[in-house]
C-alpha cells in the first residue's frame, strides 16, 4: 500500500472518530425569558436538551444583561443546570452581592471540573435548564427579565454509551463518510495513470 492511500485512510477513519468524541455545545439565547418564583416554580421558565445519555456536562459560559423589578434583586435571579431528574446539577447566581433592583450584565466562564461541580446527566441524555429569582416577591410577575445574551454549555459525550442496533443519523452519516473517503484512496490508486519505463 502507497503512502498516499495510508494518508487516505487515516483521513477516513479521523472523520469516523470524529462522531465520538465532539460534541456540539449548547447555546442558549436568553432574550425575553422571565424568572417567577424560587427554584422549581411552575412560573419559571425551563428547557430541556438532549445531550446523550450518561454525557458529563464540561463547562458553562455566559454573557448577558437582566433586570430585577422591585421589590427584586439582581442577587436573587438565577439559572440552573441539572439532570432531567434534578439530582445533579449545578445554580449560578451571577449578581452575587448586588443587594438591589434594576438592570446589570454579567459575564462568566466556569469549568466545572476545576470547581469540584462537574456532572453526568442521566440515562435518559436530558439536560434540564431553570431560570429563576431566588426570593417569590408576590408583588410582581414576573420578578425578573433576561434582556439579552447567551448561556452557552459544553459536554462530552459518554464515551462507553450503552450499545444500539441502529446508529444515531449523525453517526451514521460520518461512517458512511469515511468508508466512502476510504473507498476513494482505493479508486484513486486503481486509476493511477501507468508508470512507463
Amino acid at each position: 500500500m502507497s503512502l498516499n492511500s495510508l494518508k487516505k485512510l487515516f483521513a477516513g477513519l479521523s472523520l469516523l472518530a470524529c462522531s465520538s468524541v465532539f460534541a456540539a455545545p449548547v447555546t442558549i439565547d436568553v432574550g425575553g425569558i422571565q424568572s417567577g418564583g424560587q427554584f422549581g416554580d411552575s412560573r419559571n421558565t425551563v428547557y430541556s436538551y438532549n445531550v446523550g445519555a450518561g454525557a458529563t456536562i464540561l463547562s458553562v459560559n455566559y454573557s448577558f444583561n437582566v433586570t430585577a423589578y422591585s421589590p427584586s434583586w439582581l442577587s436573587e435571579i438565577g439559572f440552573a443546570i441539572s439532570d432531567s431528574s434534578v439530582t445533579e446539577g449545578v445554580l449560578f447566581t451571577p449578581g452575587f452581592l448586588s443587594d438591589f433592583g434594576g438592570t446589570a450584565s454579567y459575564s462568566d466562564n466556569v469549568i466545572l471540573a476545576d470547581e469540584g461541580l462537574g456532572f453526568n446527566v442521566g440515562a435518559d441524555g436530558l439536560l434540564r435548564v431553570e431560570f429563576y429569582d431566588d426570593f417569590n416577591d408576590s408583588a410582581v410577575n414576573p420578578d425578573s427579565i433576561w434582556n439579552f445574551g447567551t448561556i452557552t454549555i459544553t459536554y462530552s459525550p459518554d464515551i462507553d454509551p450503552p450499545t444500539t442496533d441502529v446508529p444515531e443519523p449523525a453517526t451514521a452519516l460520518l461512517m458512511g463518510a469515511g468508508i466512502m473517503m476510504m473507498g476513494y484512496g482505493r479508486r484513486r490508486r486503481t486509476l493511477q495513470k501507468i508508470p512507463t519505463a
